[in-house]
């Protein structure tokens, strides 16, 4: 796998070198960069397509520092090592944070934002999170992958999904406890809805119905307050929503970048 010295970490990445725009896409907590399987499919040969996987998670190097502040250099010093901007920057929930970063602070990096399932506003749930943390630091994340996938996936895809809720099952059990201090950023993170006035990138901010961890109020909070946005809700869907609907995500994609 290609690996980029950026930021003072290394990071791992994949990129299609179609010959559109560029498109970087930052995933969930928990997961890693092959969350946006069905988006790379859909748009890898049009569009030149980044994946990478955030430092401390996946294949990228582990680092104490994995604050969203610094995930979002991270991305913008990737965006510029690779000479991709401006990019459209696509994030889901904790790429959302990173997302939202970078066009509210280097919107000259940001052709246009997708933030999927995500917030500008700081962690509402801390303490639900901080036990369901502590418990896995203690018991093993192996213990709390039933407690992860209802975090991240909505009811339809965990009753009719079976396939992909055994993937992302086996891919959480084999998780190391690094992503624990990733997770532990998540939670104490500092919000950015205020940074977001006069924000003039164009965003597409998506939710799912069914989002356990993120009610679509949030997402409606950050395209009120921007200046150029525009919100949906995803029925059928929960935290998940590259994973759990792509095909909708991707025509959504699809007609925000014909757009901008």
């Amino acid at each position: 796998m290609p690996t980029i010295d950026v930021n003072g970490t290394t990071l791992c990445y994949d990129d299609t070198g179609g010959p559109g725009p560029a498109v970087l896409l930052s995933h969930s907590l928990f997961f890693d960069r092959t969350m946006f399987a069905a988006q790379v499919a859909e748009f890898g040969r049009r569009y030149r397509v980044v994946t990478y996987d955030h430092r401390g998670q996946g294949r990228s190097a582990r680092s104490p520092l994995v604050d969203m502040d610094t995930l979002a250099g991270d991305a913008a010093a990737l965006v510029t090592a690779l000479d991709l901007g401006p990019a459209h920057v696509v994030g889901n929930s904790m790429g959302g944070f990173v997302a939202l970063r970078l066009a509210a602070r280097r919107p000259e990096l940001v052709r246009s934002a997708v933030v999927l399932s995500s917030s500008a506003d700081e962690e509402g749930q801390v303490e639900s999170f901080q036990a369901l943390l502590g418990y896995a630091r203690t018991e093993g994340i192996q213990e709390t992958v039933d407690d992860l996938l209802h975090i991240m996936f909505g009811d339809t895809t965990l009753a009719g999904r079976i396939a992909l809720r055994q993937r992302w099952r086996r891919h959480f059990a084999a998780l190391d406890e690094s992503v624990l201090t990733a997770a532990a950023a998540v939670v104490h993170r500092e919000p950015v809805l205020g940074e977001l006035v006069g924000c003039t990138v164009p965003l597409l901010v998506l939710s799912g119905a069914e989002d356990h961890a993120y009610a679509p109020e949030l997402s409606q909070r950050i395209a009120d307050t921007a200046a150029n946005a525009k919100h949906v809700t995803v029925r059928g869907a929960g935290h998940s929503l590259a994973v759990e609907r792509p095909d909708t995500v991707n025509d959504l994609m699809a007609e925000h970048f014909a757009a901008t």
